[in-house]
């Protein structure tokens, strides 16, 4: 650390530890050329009383799970944070000088798995709410199953004017109060200012009365003053039946010499004038930069004796558990592990004709209940159609009287619940999934995307899966949804052929540590097929393979198909008399993409290259695996209203129509070839 040195700021050490915080800010964003200081600099009192005085956390162990948890939704403002970690310990004067630089632990918005003490990727506005509520959602959920004595953090984050503006904080926020997170604090810090200027330019909302309305307990304070802060911290910490609002007016960029309300400090360093005159008027040396004096990182650490005993006692607590309880031993396996059990009992479809593949999911699902008690989620207002009913009858739902129920009944509110999952599984020990219509994954993109960049492994359960949704008509049948889903990195896709298939994605999603996994399932009964006749469906976890031909046998035409039109792909193939045809069905292009080399070759022969893909919906993306020789059938179109096999006939998903166009094509390709 830099130099002691005799600083003139008016105060006490408090005072001079926001000053240093301040300076710190300035400092990385000026080196940087780039950042956003004006919030980070209106925040910064009530972020540093919470760290110093009330925040549980190791200060040798980052990950120690009890910790309170603390969510920046304003990850613009990441500064704050780093300073703050950099204090703490986590972080180095180094990484602060790196600032937003390829490589670093400080990158411009907060990742989580980067940074040490980093819990969530922020940045996308409104985010960070939702995320909060899932970790306050998985506090309750995990006390009840290895006790409150192991398990009794509380949960808080820092929004600003600009969070409560995206409805997927607003609509998490009613949800919380629904629930009833008691020991859930948000703290709204409310600078009135945003990029564009004012915020009364866009919004004239009563923050107070509307979370009011959500069942929230709500204070408001001057954001600056410490002994307001501390006070409503206390207050929000004893209010135990409802989650707690804090809103602190405060300045944007206070404290700078000249340009405290300035709309221009949200997204851009101050000039080098400005911050040596706000240096001295925080009684900085103006001419150092990264100043931490020894004064003030002693008094910010003052209470670190404290908060090791804290964990010293808690691990002490936790091995008492585990020496003396059976049961809990096996659960606290469960929770921190989220081993599976080395014999899952799934449900046997062997004797089944028939099953939508939703309905075997909620079949899974259910059974699945009392073998897996960290196994929760819920659906956005879809349970008969998600088929999560059996799963909410066995579990109960989640609620401030039933905290031990396990379903999260979300409403109507797809993205809060993307949110929400993200922060359930970022918590860590639980296993998460939504629910909702495959066309309304659209409503929860954005939280998918955060879902994979955080490598977390949310469930989510996407059903009624194509254009055989019916009569609901084009707003409810997907067509792109598919194809946009497979476009995000580190994001595991399935859509599988029938109920067999359906039982191993969903041990397979179970199984998946870094990365989320979609099920796309349909709404149609679809046949089981008979695996003691056709290869056995735990191939799906390679995600392609040849389900009908001889694999030792080059093909003539191989025929691709995902989910429903798997069968679609046997009954076409059957109409050739003639020719060889291999059947490969491929539920997860992911998958497949990541087998090896050798494997995928003997699936897809190079030169095979009559292949033909059969998908109800986009044809996008399926060029990768048929080829400049073979085509793709699908569905470039939005769809229409009508039953289901009117449709079926009218876009020509019928063997009927499939087998002579594919003959037609084939001997096409023969003659191009010959000639």
């Amino acid at each position: 650390m830099n130099k002691e040195r005799n600083i003139n700021v008016a105060g006490n050490l408090d005072q001079k530890a926001v000053a240093v915080i301040k300076g710190l800010i300035l400092d990385a964003t000026r080196k940087a050329n780039s950042g956003h200081p004006g919030g980070a600099m209106s925040s910064a009192d009530y972020a540093y009383i919470l760290f110093k005085e009330f925040l549980n956390f190791s200060p040798g162990n980052p990950d120690w799970f009890n910790r309170d948890r603390f969510l920046l939704s304003a990850g613009h403002e990441s500064m704050l944070l780093y300073s703050l970690l950099t204090l703490i310990g986590y972080l180095s004067i180094e990484d602060l000088k790196q600032f937003r630089q390829y490589g670093s632990l400080t990158p411009g918005h907060p990742e989580s798995g980067l940074t040490p003490g980093v819990e969530a990727t922020t940045g996308p506005l409104g985010q960070g709410v939702g995320m909060a509520g899932g970790m306050a959602v998985a506090e309750v959920m995990l006390s009840q199953i290895l006790g409150k004595e192991i398990m009794n953090h509380f949960t808080y984050v820092l929004a600003g004017d600009g969070d409560l503006q995206e409805p997927v904080a607003l609509g998490a926020a009613a949800l919380m109060g629904h629930l009833g997170l008691g020991r859930l604090i948000l703290y709204y810090d409310r600078n009135r200012v945003q990029i564009s200027g004012p915020i009364s330019r866009a919004d004239s909302t009563d923050i107070a009365r509307v979370f009011d309305g959500f069942g929230w307990h709500v204070l408001e304070i001057d954001g600056h003053n410490h002994r307001q802060i501390r006070e409503a911290i206390v207050a929000g910490q004893k209010e135990t039946g409802r989650p707690t609002i804090i809103i602190g007016d405060t300045t944007m960029a206070r404290g700078t010499a000249t340009r405290e309300g300035d709309p221009e400090t949200h997204g851009a360093p101050l000039p080098p004038e400005e911050i040596a005159a706000t240096k001295r008027k925080l009684g900085l040396p103006a001419d150092e930069t990264f100043y931490i004096p020894e004064e003030v990182l002693w008094h910010f650490q003052s209470r670190f004796p404290q908060l090791k005993q804290m964990e010293i006692d808690w691990q002490h607590k936790l091995e008492e558990k585990l020496g003396s309880d059976g049961k809990f031993r096996q659960l606290w396996d469960v929770v921190r592990s989220k081993k599976l059990p080395a014999q899952l009992r799934i449900p046997d479809f062997s004797n089944v004709e028939s099953l939508a593949t939703r309905a075997a999911f909620g079949k899974v699902l259910a059974e699945l209940a009392d073998q897996l008690p960290n196994l929760t989620g819920g659906s956005a207002d879809l349970e008969p159609s998600n088929s999560t009913r059996a799963f909410m009858q066995k579990v109960g739902d989640f609620s401030r009287e039933n905290p031990a129920g396990r379903n999260l009944a979300f409403g109507v509110r797809e993205f809060p619940m993307g949110a929400m999952l993200n922060g359930m599984a970022l918590h860590g020990g639980l296993y998460a999934f939504g629910a909702t219509f495959l066309v309304f994954a659209d409503y929860e993109r954005p939280a998918l995307r955060l879902s994979a960049m955080q490598k977390v492994p949310v469930l989510h359960v996407f059903t009624h899966d194509s254009f055989y949704v019916g009569e609901d008509g084009p707003t409810h049948q997907p067509v792109e949804q598919l194809a946009s889903l497979r476009a995000i990195p580190n994001f595991l896709v399935i859509r599988p052929a029938d109920a067999t298939e359906t039982a191993v994605a969903f041990q397979v999603a179970l199984e998946q540590k870094e990365r989320p996994t979609a099920l796309a399932l349909t709404r149609q009964s679809v046949p089981v097929i008979n695996r003691s006749e056709l290869p056995s469906a735990d191939n799906l976890r390679k995600g392609g393979y040849i389900i009908y031909g001889n694999e030792n046998e080059k093909p003539d035409i191989i025929l691709i198909a995902t989910g429903s039109e798997v069968h679609l792909a046997l009954r076409v193939a059957a109409a050739f008399d003639n020719y060889k045809v291999r059947v490969v069905s491929m539920p997860s292009t992911e998958l497949f993409d990541e087998q090896p080399e050798d494997y995928r070759l003997k699936i897809l022969p190079p030169d095979v290259q009559f292949r033909v893909a059969i998908e109800a919906g986009v044809t996008f993306g399926w060029e990768k695996y048929t080829g400049l020789n073979g085509f793709v059938y699908g569905l470039n179109r939005y769809g229409n209203s009508a039953p289901f096999k009117s449709l079926e006939e009218a876009y020509g998903f019928t063997a009927e129509n499939l087998a002579p166009l594919i003959k037609e094509k084939y001997l096409a390709y023969i003659e191009r070839s010959i000639f």
